[in-house]
């Protein structure tokens, strides 16, 4: 029994990657093709090659032994280890420019970047390889089966980068693979371009799935989207950069509160449902940030080392101090309930207000300290701005990556950046986990080093952070 399931997970490991083992330890771990599963397929010349915006480039198309390595610090006497394949336009495309019918989605939250990676990918299509037909799907995935498409055209998305949100709409859930397979191969398409988060990348994952089972040349290509960086192997999310930088008016705010009042606390509550980048990186860059709490790093209130006790030795030296939560924190001290969005996301007490609460009542009692507390919540103005300037560059790279893949004839992939490079990874390395902040690693130290905050391990409750309520996997 043992190993007829362990040869069932191999065969479907087989169907998303493919392992090449080279010499000294080299694993590249490859993306699917459509020659996997279709055969005599007919190859074109790249339209590149007469493109006059690459006609100074000395080497514009990748080399097929390319690769990228997952981890850049190695030791001189181990593997080279695992790498993917290197994004970028081939010699050869699977696909005739007037016979490409593409289609774009975007699902899940909202995220700075969602309109840069739509113009771009558009833009790609038509400039770069002559594709007229590029159609958006309404609504998130619901929309392949439940709603009109919308025509995307340069014109159309000619100055959608300026503006925040997604110009076709988004949603969460709403995913039936076999609606929406259907509704791919009804309509034509061949190129289908999926932005979301892990539970995005899932669906798109069961949706390459069923066009292989049905043998259908058709490219399902995942552009990774989460604004809390939470995304595995890949460097970051687009919008990620954004977010931390947005954060900053929050924090400079709370500060400014803080100082100016006798006592004064400022508490911000920032994006991050099971991981705490965004709250690292906003503290980190800010400078005026006393404590941090993140999911990953339990805390605890009352008692020796506990919040309340650095809060009034904090107040006591400066008179006033700024704290920075994530939403997903301290839900094991609420007691978070059992319940899920659309998605499948674990719906979270809102700890910011909570929290807030809990102090001033704290201080009530204490009549020698009163306190000025002010709580700001700055989620969904930080979600819905347009991207800045170095995640519309990154959009840019992702976007025109995908459609590089996708036009190469690879399939069943996520285009990301890893330790610098483009490059494309199977969906199973995405979806396996998620990317979270380890505590006991050198950017964490740095943080606590910056705040000075205690690390609220003395707690035999926290001293585990495996006691945090585990993720459940949505977009």
């Amino acid at each position: 029994m043992g190993s007829e399931r362990k040869n069932v997970e191999n065969s479907q490991i087989n169907i998303f990657m493919k392992e090449v083992n080279g010499e000294f330890g080299f694993v590249l771990q490859d993306i699917p093709h459509l020659t996997d599963y279709v055969s005599d397929l007919t190859t074109y010349p790249n339209p590149l090659r007469f493109n006059p915006a690459y006609s100074v480039v000395k080497q514009y198309f990748v080399d097929m032994d390319d690769s990228t390595p997952e981890k850049a610090v190695v030791h001189k006497d181990t593997p080279r280890g695992i790498h993917f394949r290197r994004a970028g336009p081939r010699q050869k495309v699977y696909f005739a420019s007037d016979d490409v019918l593409a289609c774009i989605v975007t699902c899940g939250g909202l995220c700075p970047g969602l309109n840069t990676v739509i113009r771009e990918i558009v833009y790609t299509l038509d400039y770069t390889y002559g594709v007229k037909k590029v159609l958006g799907i309404d609504g998130g995935y619901r929309g392949f089966y439940s709603k009109n498409t919308i025509a995307l055209t340069p014109k159309i998305v000619n100055d959608i980068h300026k503006r925040g949100g997604t110009v076709i709409g988004t949603s969460r859930g709403g995913h039936d693979t076999t609606k929406i397979v259907d509704s791919i191969q009804d309509r034509g398409i061949n190129q289908v371009y999926i932005i979301g988060g892990d539970g995005t990348q899932k669906g798109a994952a069961a949706i390459y799935k069923e066009v292989r089972k049905r043998g259908l040349k058709v490219s399902v290509v995942g552009i990774p989207k989460t604004i809390d960086n939470d995304i595995p192997v890949i460097d970051k999310s687009f919008g990620f950069d954004t977010a931390v930088e947005e954060a900053q008016r929050a924090i400079n705010a709370a500060h400014v509160e803080a100082e100016s009042a006798e006592n004064g606390i400022g508490l911000v509550k920032l994006m991050g449902r099971y991981c705490g980048f965004i709250a690292m990186y906003a503290t980190l860059a800010s400078r005026d940030v006393d404590c941090c709490l993140i999911p990953e790093s339990p805390f605890y209130l009352d008692g020796k080392g506990g919040l309340y006790e650095y809060i009034e030795k904090k107040l006591k030296e400066n008179g006033h101090m700024v704290i920075v939560i994530a939403e997903g924190a301290g839900q094991d001290l609420i007691g978070a309930k059992d319940e899920q969005d659309a998605s499948g996301n674990q719906l979270l007490q809102d700890i910011g207000l909570w929290l807030s609460h809990k102090i001033k009542e704290h201080f009530a009692k204490l009549d020698k300290m009163p306190i000025t507390l002010k709580y700001i919540d700055p989620t969904y103005m930080i979600r819905a701005i347009p991207s800045n300037a170095s995640d519309n560059v990154y959009c840019t790279l992702l976007a025109q990556s995908a459609v590089h893949g996708a036009m190469a004839g690879f399939t069943g992939f996520t285009s990301g950046l890893v330790n610098g490079r483009q490059s494309y990874i199977p969906f199973n390395r995405i979806i396996e986990k998620q990317n979270s902040v380890v505590i006991t690693d050198r950017m964490w130290a740095r943080l606590l080093s910056s705040t000075n905050q205690p690390s609220f391990l003395g707690s035999k409750g926290a001293e585990n952070p495996g006691n945090i309520t585990p993720r459940a996997q949505g977009a």
